[in-house]
Order: C-alpha cells, then sequence, then structure tokens
C-alpha cells in the first residue's frame, strides 16, 4: 500500500511539474514571439519563417540556427549592424526573444 501510494504521489508531482513548466514554456515562447515582431522590431531585419518575416538586411535566422547565448549576446549588445537593445528591451524582453528565436530556427 505503501508502495502505491508513493507511486501514486510521485506521478501527480510529475504531472503538476510538467503541466506548470509547458504552460510557462509557452508564455515565453509567445512573449518572445510578440517582441520579434513588435518591440524589437527583429522581423524588419531578419528572415524567421515561424514569424513570418522575410527580410533580408540581417542573417536568415532559420539558416544559422543561434543558440540562445549567442542571441543573447548579439540582442543587449549588438552586432555589425544590428544596434544593442539592451536598455530599450527589458531583460524579460530579451530572455523571451532569445528563447522563441532559438526554438523556432529549429524547426
Amino acid at each position: 500500500m505503501k508502495k502505491l501510494f508513493l507511486n501514486f504521489f510521485c506521478s501527480l508531482l510529475f504531472v503538476i511539474f510538467t503541466s506548470n513548466f509547458q504552460t510557462n514554456a509557452d508564455e515565453l515562447f509567445n512573449k518572445g514571439k510578440e517582441v520579434f515582431l513588435e518591440a524589437g522590431n527583429c522581423a524588419a531585419c531578419h528572415t524567421l519563417s515561424d514569424a513570418g518575416s522575410i527580410a533580408e538586411i540581417g542573417p536568415n535566422l532559420n539558416q544559422i540556427r543561434p543558440q540562445v547565448q549567442t542571441i543573447l549576446m548579439a540582442v543587449r549588445n549588438g552586432i555589425g549592424v544590428m544596434p544593442a537593445m539592451e536598455g530599450i528591451l527589458s531583460d524579460e524582453e530579451i530572455e523571451a526573444v532569445a528563447h522563441y528565436v532559438s526554438i523556432s530556427a529549429e524547426q
């Protein structure tokens, strides 16, 4: 009986944790897409299929598939003709757009 209860309890914790994580991940992804299209104006320069952008000023994000750390550095500090967005976008917005681009560029 004790083992059955322990299995049930662990299963319940797993369901609660993973559903909460999925909701938070989806919210971060959606916030990142919003930043990409609006506040960050990333779509004006970058191609990214998920966002429906086809600009050719900056790199095609579907081709280079940048990782989160690369995106964070580029967005915060700028790179090439891309301006630094630190101080323009909040840290939360920068992290959200990095999360969004890293996932959607992989698709």
